[in-house]
């Protein structure tokens, strides 16, 4: 599978599990949209998927990795789902976006330099193992794309995602053009 795939997959199976138990929810009801997303950090090079670091020794040899390959690839998933108006199958709508950043590494960034953004445990939990928004910009010389999709969800998209589902969702076959019982046309 190849990572924008990956990711597509993993965001669609959340939403889906999202909206599973939201529609069995019988306090709740149904929902009236969900917003999946997931988020990768994929090296160029070799075309692995880096998840979160699970050592600080992974940790280190992940971000040096970035420097040394010089530039990677961010993929952020979204997935909208809403309820159909018309309920027909399967029920709702479903869109999806992929947003791809690249971020380019400063390769001057020495080994002591990473070793002491690791020890911040900044990076620890993310993808990738950095976070621009933080610390992390230390070891970035640039960016190409969504700066948003990298730190966290790329809102511009997201935006767009939502209208475009709930759209889609409003699919009632009623076109207005019918009249209600007991009106009477006015000629």
């Amino acid at each position: 599978m190849e990572p924008f795939e990956y990711v597509l997959a993993t965001a669609t199976k959340k939403a889906q599990a999202v909206y599973s138990a939201e529609i069995n929810n019988e306090e709740k009801g149904e929902p009236a949209l969900i917003l999946a997303a997931d988020t990768i950090v994929v090296d160029n090079v070799s075309g692995s998927i880096l998840e979160k670091p699970r050592s600080e020794a992974q940790h280190i040899a992940m971000l040096k990795m970035l420097r040394d390959n010089g530039v990677h690839k961010v993929y952020t998933a979204m997935v909208a789902m809403a309820p159909l108006e018309s309920a027909r199958l399967p029920g709702y709508a479903i869109e999806t976006h992929i947003e791809e950043t690249d971020v380019v590494f400063d390769r001057e960034v020495t080994d002591d330099l990473i070793v002491a953004y690791v020890r911040t445990r900044e990076g620890a939990d993310k993808a990738g193992g950095y976070g621009l928004q933080g610390l992390g910009s230390i070891l970035v010389e640039s960016i190409q794309g969504s700066w948003d999709n990298v730190v966290g969800l790329p809102l511009k998209a997201a935006l767009k995602l939502i209208e475009k589902v709930v759209a889609k969702a409003d699919d009632d076959d009623d076109d207005g053009d019918e009249m209600l019982e007991g009106e009477e046309d006015e000629e």
